[in-house]
């Protein structure tokens, strides 16, 4: 990983943060297989660009949580964020979607 792995976009709604998070390298990238589809958006997932560190501290104090590509589904998984359960692949990318309440 480099210094900003990851592309970062929060955002504050109601009483709640919510937080997209991707593999800084996948954003603008469509993903397909099947009938599923899934573009990689900068609109929904770009924004800052930032390290694991500053990246973990966010999903710790994000209420939901929406997570694209191997690094970002790993790191939420390793700080026990979410469970593997619950990861979904699409062309071998996973994504996973974190509700807390």
């Amino acid at each position: 990983m480099g210094d900003a792995p990851f592309s970062v976009r929060s955002i504050a709604w109601k009483n709640s943060s919510l937080v997209n998070v991707c593999d800084s390298e996948l954003i603008g990238k469509t993903l397909v297989e099947g009938k599923l589809k899934m573009h990689i958006s900068k609109e929904f997932f770009g924004g800052d660009l930032l390290g694991e560190e500053a990246t973990a501290k966010l999903l710790k104090e994000s209420s939901m949580i929406s997570l694209a590509g191997k690094r970002s589904v790993e790191m939420a998984i390793a700080h026990r964020l979410g469970s593997p359960k619950a990861i979904r692949e699409i062309q071998g990318v996973p994504f996973l979607m974190i509700y807390k309440f």
